[in-house]
């Protein structure tokens, strides 16, 4: 005969493991256990407090191997918990950012670079994902949520991923605002619909000088071009967007210029941004919405910390 398996529904708490996940006992049963959903690490067994600290330092722009030197754990430890916590933090961002109600959306790429440039993996002959990396995103002018984030290239197919994700995130009218990127001319309207109004914001910047190359360009003039529907003039701005690439280069190291700490791998790079994306939205206060972006878009009810993250996003 087959007896039926106990569900371990009767439990009560049982002490901590070394890792400081909770124990379980069954009552009905008595065999202790860990319970599925109170193991945000998975199967890694870095403590959970040393996680919090390093992911801590990762995102206020500290280097892989600064984490490493004042932490005392390994480089290889934390790329796996970048790839861990950065693969959970995709799935829950897909997942839950859903119905915000964003009026006014800007979107916008920043660059950076896997291994090498462009024109070194050219140059070299390398194959695979190395080069040149784009990151898409996109945010709410008025509750400053990153409704969506894609990592790829700068061309059509990446251009669609990317505004689908969009699209997915939103609901109700809205105005999107771009740069004066091509793709986005024929492709916001069709992936948005009648639902919303386009316009691109495109500058014009006075020709580079060699003495000035580390410095941004001059802006010369700057045109609003309506593209699909009825844009409000005075909502045709990327200064948000814009911002927000700042504070990507502020908070994650990778995309600090001039110095050797770019991703080496692709896949890690993604995984960083996602971690940095879920960590704006649910855990960084925001100076401008007393709050942080995920409350302000009504999708949380208190600031999180990097605990909580981790445990969401391991049960979501």
């Amino acid at each position: 005969m087959i007896q039926a398996v106990c569900q371990h529904e009767n439990r009560s708490k049982h002490g901590k493991d070394r890792n400081g996940n909770q124990r379980y006992k069954c009552r009905r049963c008595g065999v202790t256990f860990l319970s599925e959903d109170n193991r945000p690490l998975g199967d890694m067994r870095l403590p959970i407090d040393k996680a919090v600290m390093v992911l801590k330092m990762l995102l206020e722009g500290m280097s892989i191997r600064a984490c490493e030197r004042i932490t005392g754990v390994k480089r290889d430890t934390i790329c796996d918990l970048v790839l861990h916590v950065g693969g959970n933090c995709d799935r829950f961002l897909e997942a839950n950012v859903k119905g915000v109600q964003a009026k006014f959306i800007e979107v916008d790429e920043i660059w950076d670079f896997v291994l090498c440039k462009q024109k070194t993996k050219e140059a070299r002959g390398r194959t695979g994902d190395v080069g040149d990396s784009w990151t898409w995103l996109a945010i709410d002018a008025e509750s400053k949520m990153i409704l969506a984030h894609h990592v790829g290239q700068r061309g059509e197919s990446d251009c669609k991923k990317f505004l689908s994700r969009v699209n997915d995130a939103t609901v109700g009218r809205c105005q999107v605002t771009s740069d004066g990127l091509s793709t986005y001319t024929n492709n916001v309207p069709f992936t948005f619909g009648s639902r919303c109004s386009f316009a691109q914001l495109i500058k014009n910047y006075k020709s580079s000088q060699s003495e000035t190359r580390y410095s941004p360009a001059t802006i010369t003039s700057i045109e609003k071009k309506p593209r699909f529907g009825n844009p409000d003039n005075a909502h045709i701005s990327t200064s948000y967007s814009e911002r927000l690439n700042l504070s990507v280069r502020m908070h994650v190291r990778r995309f600090t210029r001039l110095t050797n700490a770019h991703s080496k791998s692709a896949t890690h790079h993604a995984a960083m941004v996602a971690i940095f994306v879920a960590w704006y939205n649910f855990c960084r206060k925001h100076e401008t919405v007393k709050g942080t972006p995920a409350m302000a878009a009504g999708l949380a009810e208190q600031k999180w910390s990097i605990n909580e993250l981790l445990t969401n996003i391991a049960i979501s």
